[in-house]
C-alpha cells in the first residue's frame, strides 16, 4: 500500500509519500501566494483547491495512491455557495479584522465562561470573530454562503464530498467545547451564524470516505483511494514527531516557532489563559498546549535578506546553505547582546501585537555574526520564557524534539540546548507534519498498526544535543535579564 500525508499550509501544501514498511517513497510541492495589502491578510480558497489538486496529480502520475491524510493550518475558513464555488477571498490568522465582533462575543456571553469552555482566550484571530465580521460587511455575500470550511475539511470535502472535520482544528474557530467535542449552540446563536453551516466534528484519523469520481478524472486515473481526516497541522507535526509523552515538547521552527506539549487534562486556571496559551484536543482525552512566537525563523531570514547580502551571493554560487555559512561565522562563546525578538508583534506570554524587537548591549566591537548568534539566542530566551511561564501547568520537560528549517542549524540546536538545560534532539525527517499525517491516515486504513512505531521510523533522530555547563551557567544569568527586557522596554 501506498499512504501519503498531505499537509496544506498558507504559502503551499506537500505531500509525503510512504509505502507499508513506513519508508519514505517521495515528496511533491506545490507553492501559492497569501497577500498582505493594507493591512488585509487574506488567501484564496481557490488557489488551495488547484495547488492540491496539482499536487495530486504529480502524486498519482508516479505511485498509485491506497490512502491519504490530510492536515492543515487552522483559523482561515472558506465561504461555499449552493455550487461549492468559494464566495470570497479570506482572511488569515493575522488579520486583524474581527476586533469588534470578538468584543461583542465577550460582552455577551462572558471572556471568562467563553475561555474556559473553548480552551482559547477569545480574540480575533479566530474563525469565529471573522464570520461575524463577514456577516456584518458582506450581508448579500453571506446570504449566499451555504457550508462554512477550515483547511482541512475544505480539502476533505472537495475530495470527497463529506463535509467532516477533527475536533483539533475545530478548536480553533473559538466556538467548540474542547470537553465535550462539539461546537457550542450559544456561540453561533450570540455571532448570528447558523451552526448547520459547519463541518462535523469527528476525531482524529477518522476516514471521511473515497474520493468522488469527478476528482477522480481530474486526477486522470482510474481507481479509487481513501481519504483521512487527520488534524490541525501542529498536532500532526507533535505526532510525526514522536511527541507522545507529556516531559516531551516539540520546537517547531519555521517562520513562526511554534512548541506544543501535551497536557493530560484541560487547565480551569484562568491565569493560564491570560498569556495566550490554548489547548486543543490531542488523541485520546489529552490535550496539546500551544506556546509560540511570531518571528522564529524569520528572524533570520531577517537578518539574511538585510545584512548578509554578500554572503547570500557567495553562497548562491558555490552552491552552500547561507545559513550554514552564516553559521560558520558566529563567535564560539555566548554573547553579551540581548535580542528581543518582537519583529512582528509578542505571542505568548504576552499576546501583544504593537511590540517591537530590540537590540540592547551593541558596542563598536559588535560585528554583524555577533548579532546574528544574538537572534539566535533571543529567540531561545523566548522560548525558555515561556517554559517557566508554563511550569506550573505542565510536567517538567526533558526532551524537546526539533522540527522545521529551524532543526538543521546544530549551531541553533546547541545554544538552545545550553539555555532551555534540556536536551535537544533533531531529527532527520523534514516534513514531520506530513509524516505524522500519513502514519494516522495508515492506522486508519490498516496499513500501519501502531502508531507511534511507525513515525518512529518515519522520523529517525539525526542528532542529540546536550547543555554544556560552562555555557549554561553563562546563559542563565543572561535570562535574568532578558526576562525583565519586554517590561523595560515596552513603555518606549
Amino acid at each position: 500500500m501506498i499512504i501519503g500525508g498531505l499537509d496544506v499550509g498558507t504559502t503551499g501544501c506537500k505531500i509525503a509519500l510512504y509505502d507499508e514498511q513506513a519508508t519514505l517513497l517521495d515528496t511533491y510541492y506545490q507553492e501559492y501566494a497569501a497577500t498582505h495589502q493594507n493591512g488585509q491578510h487574506e488567501i484564496n480558497f481557490c488557489d488551495i483547491r488547484n495547488g492540491v489538486l496539482g499536487l495530486l496529480k504529480q502524486a498519482v502520475g508516479t505511485y498509485r495512491l491506497d490512502a491519504l491524510g490530510v492536515t492543515s493550518f487552522g483559523e482561515t475558513f472558506a465561504m461555499l455557495d449552493e455550487n461549492d464555488e468559494v464566495l470570497s477571498s479570506s482572511m488569515l490568522y493575522t488579520d486583524p479584522r474581527g476586533s469588534e465582533e470578538c468584543a461583542a462575543l465577550c460582552a455577551a456571553l462572558g471572556e471568562e465562561n467563553l475561555t474556559l469552555l473553548t480552551g482559547v482566550k477569545p480574540h480575533a484571530m479566530y474563525s469565529i470573530s471573522k464570520m461575524m465580521w463577514h456577516k456584518a460587511h458582506n450581508p448579500d455575500l453571506f446570504v449566499r454562503c451555504r457550508r462554512i470550511l477550515l483547511g482541512e475539511d475544505f480539502v476533505v470535502y472537495t475530495l470527497t464530498g463529506n463535509a467532516q472535520i477533527d475536533y483539533s482544528l475545530a478548536a480553533r474557530t473559538a466556538a467548540f467545547d474542547v470537553e465535550k467535542k462539539t461546537y457550542i449552540p450559544q456561540v453561533f446563536k450570540v455571532a448570528g451564524i447558523d451552526m448547520a453551516l459547519m463541518s462535523r466534528p469527528v476525531p482524529a484519523g477518522t476516514v471521511a470516505g473515497e474520493i468522488t469520481p469527478s476528482v477522480q478524472a481530474l486526477l486522470g486515473i482510474d481507481y479509487t483511494f481513501t481519504v483521512v481526516s487527520a488534524c490541525h497541522d501542529q498536532v500532526s507535526a507533535m505526532i510525526g514527531a514522536g511527541v507522545f509523552d507529556p516531559a516531551q515538547a516539540m520546537d517547531g521552527t519555521g517562520t513562526v516557532e511554534c512548541i506544543p506539549v501535551l497536557l493530560e487534562e484541560k487547565p480551569r486556571d484562568l491565569a493560564f489563559y491570560a498569556g495566550g496559551y490554548a489547548v486543543v484536543p490531542f488523541l485520546g482525552d489529552r490535550y496539546a498546549c500551544y506556546a509560540l512566537s511570531f518571528t522564529g525563523g524569520a528572524t533570520l531570514k531577517w537578518f539574511r535578506d538585510t545584512f548578509a547580502e554578500e554572503e547570500a551571493a557567495r553562497a548562491a554560487q558555490n552552491g552552500e546553505n547561507i545559513y550554514a555559512l552564516l553559521d560558520s561565522r558566529v563567535p564560539k562563546d555566548p554573547t553579551d547582546i540581548l535580542v528581543l525578538p518582537h519583529f512582528a508583534g509578542a505571542a505568548t506570554p504576552y499576546m501583544d501585537n504593537d511590540a517591537k524587537a530590540a537590540f540592547v548591549g551593541v558596542t563598536l566591537e559588535t560585528d554583524k555574526y555577533a548579532l546574528y548568534k544574538a537572534l539566535m539566542e533571543g529567540t531561545s530566551y523566548e522560548m525558555l520564557l515561556n517554559f517557566r511561564t508554563l511550569r506550573a501547568f505542565t510536567q517538567d520537560i526533558h526532551e524537546i524534539r526539533a522540527t522545521g528549517g529551524g532543526a538543521t542549524s546544530d549551531v541553533w540546536l546547541q545554544i538552545k540546548a545550553d539555555i532551555l538545560d534540556t536536551a535537544i534532539t533533531a531529527l532527520s525527517c523534514k516534513e514531520v507534519g506530513a509524516a505524522g499525517t500519513a502514519a494516522m491516515a495508515g492506522l486508519a486504513v490498516g496499513a500501519y498498526t501502531d502508531l507511534a512505531a511507525t513515525v518512529a521510523k518515519m522520523a529517525t533522530v539525526r542528532k542529540t544535543f546536550t547543555p554544556d555547563p560552562a555555557r549554561r551557567a553563562i546563559y542563565a544569568e543572561q535570562y535574568e535579564k532578558y526576562a525583565n527586557l519586554y517590561t523595560a522596554v515596552k513603555n518606549l
